[in-house]
């Protein structure tokens, strides 16, 4: 049954399952001082800035076309030390030097513009950019949320699910290409399948899915 709630299904404000990764950055802090922090993607750098205020180490991933304004809002915040840019999209792994693992990595979104098969190949990538005892934080476009609504192929199975949504819904999101929509336990099953010990899932009020997971 898919929720009905009109609000914005692409929320990414400060919503709880950035509260729980800035949080971890806060725990992780009391032992370790040099906290390292991807974001992916991160378009106006608001994330980063926050963990970077934490002490943390940031590097965002995100399109080439908002690297000035990015750096720009870095710079005016005073944190250009703290803060770096990476020219990077998923499906693509930024690259990052090995003998320096991030110790969070939040994917706010861009797994569901991909195949379950290319996003489970892309999240075992990521995970080996994590050091061990690291932890991923993922945010997916949910089945259940209106998003699904005449979204053709949401009886499919997950590994064949991705496909446009509505004319409607595709106009009013801005979002043309196929997407794979997720339920909670497909999220779940993602990142089990793809070698992370999952912590916890949730789904949001507007239905969109999200998970924490660490490397083991």
């Amino acid at each position: 049954m898919k929720t009905n709630i009109t609000a914005n299904p692409l929320e990414t404000g400060t919503d709880e399952l950035e509260r729980f990764a800035l949080e971890e950055c806060v725990k992780r802090q009391r032992f370790d001082r040099r906290i390292s922090v991807l974001i992916l993607p991160d378009k106006r750098g608001e994330m980063a800035i926050k963990f970077a205020r934490l002490g943390a180490q940031v590097t965002i991933a995100d399109t080439p076309e908002h690297r000035q304004g990015v750096e720009g809002r870095i710079l005016a915040a005073g944190l250009r030390d703290e803060i770096s840019f990476t020219a990077c999209a998923l499906p693509a792994v930024p690259e990052t030097p090995e003998d320096a693992p991030f110790d969070i990595i939040v994917i706010r979104r861009g797994l569901c513009v991909m195949p379950y098969d290319e996003a489970r190949r892309v999240i075992r990538q990521l995970l080996l950019k994590l050091k061990i005892g690291g932890k991923l934080y993922i945010s997916v476009l949910g089945l259940h949320s209106e998003l699904g609504d005449g979204y053709s192929a949401g009886d499919l199975t997950i590994d064949q699910r991705f496909a446009t949504l509505s004319p409607a819904l595709a106009g009013k999101y801005d979002i043309q290409q196929p997407v794979c929509l997720y339920t909670e336990r497909n999220l779940f099953m993602l990142l089990l399948e793809a070698g992370a010990s999952v912590l916890r899932t949730l789904t949001t009020t507007y239905g969109n899915v999200k998970g924490i997971a660490v490397r083991v």
